[in-house]
């Protein structure tokens, strides 16, 4: 049953990675954070995107973050054995990252689908993002979470507490990571969460 959740949280990643995508890409290339202060090269960017980008990205996440929460908790189920209050702690925490991390995915696929649709004006640009803006604690809400269930996953495995060797701390989303938070490799977050559970498949 563990192998089989784990199956499913490399399946949602993965989707949920092509979703990031649908956000970050246009016909004109990679949208980035520049861009978003600049209003002239914002129009640009989303002059080409398709309404249905935002809106698929939407509705695919939302599944594929369903999806691989079934991984996150199995994960917590599998913790119990070692022990009980890691794997309550994950388990708070996989609550903590999964519900608010729905909602800022929701937001951010609607506030590029009313930009788009609503004309990419200065005012709908002012608009949606002010209204991103106000709602980005559920990111950092979201995020810290995942922190959390991560270093206590980090730590149970590298003290030797669980059935993995210790050296299989690696697989870890948080180790992954640290190479490839300076690259450019698009939707990283759900490629390290992918490769964490690939590694884990293979070991558990």
């Amino acid at each position: 049953m563990l192998k089989i959740t784990i199956i499913c949280a490399i399946i949602g990643h993965i989707l949920c990675g092509v979703c990031d995508c649908l956000l970050g890409y246009s016909k004109k290339g990679r949208l980035n954070l520049k861009d978003v202060k600049d209003p002239e090269k914002m129009k640009e960017m989303f002059a080409d995107m398709p309404l249905s980008f935002p809106m698929t990205s939407i509705i695919l996440g939302t599944f594929s973050i369903l999806l691989f929460s079934f991984g996150y908790f199995g994960l917590c189920y599998w913790m119990k054995d070692f022990s009980v209050l890691s794997a309550n702690i994950m388990l708070i925490a996989s609550l903590l990252f999964l519900i608010p991390i729905v909602a800022h995915h929701i937001i951010c696929g609607f506030v590029e689908w009313f930009y788009i649709k609503l004309g990419r004006t200065d005012e709908v640009r002012t608009s949606v993002l002010d209204f991103q803006k106000k709602t980005i604690s559920t990111m950092f809400a979201g995020y810290l979470g995942l922190l959390v269930f991560l270093v206590t996953l980090f730590v149970m495995v590298v003290s030797g507490k669980t059935s993995l060797p210790a050296w299989g701390c690696i697989f870890n989303t948080l180790v992954f990571m640290i190479p490839m938070i300076s690259t450019k490799i698009p939707a990283k977050g759900n490629v390290c969460g992918a490769l964490m559970f690939i590694g884990l498949l293979i070991m558990l």
